[in-house]
């Protein structure tokens, strides 16, 4: 298996060898993640401006795009196990909080852009969140304790809302009767 990475973080692992294709590959999953965020961006707005219909359809024209750059993340195996993804997004965050960010910011600061410098130092505290909480998720997927406790804690069905209490969430919800695995800890601070 060949793997490729940008300053450390891992951004592809496929079993076949460099080619044009993969390229492709690559530039369509980027233009169609872009396209996804755009569309979406452009639904919100043409709904304050009341054309709700058209909102829809760029809603919908974004949720096909999100499909079409699924199906080409998939060919370039980028979608691992939880904790293979969890280790992924780690080193992603990672590289966003520690060197991607603040070289934008610096450099939006020689250039007097300091709106965007500002922004960009904001952003990568965001992201030093979200490393740090990917983090705590896989140290619990690789311990076992994602729906374990030693202790009884509150658990809390993520789809109706019901709260359970124990070292683990029921098998099902009492209320909807949704499986274990839509369950989280009420109280987790993640």
């Amino acid at each position: 298996m060949v793997e490729l990475s940008v300053d450390g973080c891992s951004l592809y692992k496929r079993r076949y060898t460099v080619g044009k294709t993969e390229e492709n590959l690559k530039a369509a999953f980027a233009g169609e993640s872009q396209a996804r965020n755009k569309y979406t961006f452009f639904a919100q707005a043409a709904g304050k401006e009341g054309y709700h219909y058209i909102a829809k359809i760029f809603e919908e024209t974004a949720a096909n795009e999100m499909r079409h750059a699924k199906d080409e993340f998939k060919l370039l195996e980028g979608i691992g196990s939880t904790a293979d993804n969890l280790k992924e997004a780690i080193g992603g965050e990672n590289y966003e909080t520690t060197s991607m960010y603040p070289t934008f910011a610096e450099e939006a600061d020689k250039e007097g852009n300091r709106a965007a410098a500002v922004l960009f130092r904001q952003i990568a505290k965001v992201e030093a969140h979200h490393r740090d909480r990917y983090k705590k998720l896989l140290e619990m997927v690789e311990a076992g304790t994602v729906f374990k406790r030693d202790e009884p804690i509150k658990w809390k069905c993520s789809i109706c809302g019901y709260v359970y209490e124990g070292k683990e969430p029921p098998a099902k919800c009492p209320c909807c009767k949704h499986a274990r695995e839509y369950y989280e800890p009420a109280d987790l601070d993640i």
